[in-house]
């Protein structure tokens, strides 16, 4: 049986830390084909996830946090919106986005250690405005898997655009065959 692994804000951090550097060596100089190739309609490219992730990192996590700390359930998180990015990015360049997205991160990361959590700031309640109830933990811990999920559609994504290219060896890549997140 697997067990379940508990909130750790410390290795929380550590994934957090990774993932601007992790797209950096994915996307940065790519040809379009893998950069702003999508994988058909109402789907997102390479650069359409990377702005998305800086607008989490402009609105969603650290905002959520501090609503967290200081107002509790008292009041419910501003809504996300999860396709800002299509306006936000126009005229910008992925090299851009990536050093923005690098830029805040180290921001928001560097705002977070400041504030020194202690385990009894983990249990501290908020209110989403679709989900109801959650703890500062939840938030964090799902910052942490919502970076995985865009890695994992990243992927995903850039492998689509090789998908009849590589023949019968589909039948032997995994990436090609996952129907998950297919819409943003």
């Amino acid at each position: 049986m697997i067990s379940l692994t508990e909130f750790n804000l410390t290795e929380a951090i550590a994934l957090l830390t990774r993932t601007p550097a992790t797209l950096d060596a994915m996307l940065r100089g790519l040809p379009d084909i893998w950069a702003r190739r999508n994988e058909g309609k109402d789907t997102w490219s390479a650069f359409d996830i990377v702005g998305h992730l800086i607008v989490g990192e402009r609105t969603d996590w650290m905002p959520r946090l501090r609503i967290i700390l200081e107002n509790g359930e008292a009041r419910p998180f501003d809504p996300f919106d999860r396709f800002a990015q299509l306006q936000e990015t126009q005229g910008k360049s992925l090299s851009e986005l990536l050093d923005d997205f690098a830029r805040l991160r180290k921001e928001n990361l560097t705002s977070l250690l400041s504030l020194n959590l202690q385990p009894e700031d983990l249990t501290r309640r908020g209110r989403h405005p679709a989900l109801g109830v959650v703890t500062l933990s939840e938030l964090l811990a799902t910052w942490t898997v919502h970076d995985l999920t865009h890695l994992h559609q990243l992927s995903r994504v850039m492998a689509h655009q090789y998908r009849d290219a590589v023949g019968p060896w589909s039948a032997y890549l995994g990436v090609l065959r996952c129907a998950g997140h297919s819409a943003p």
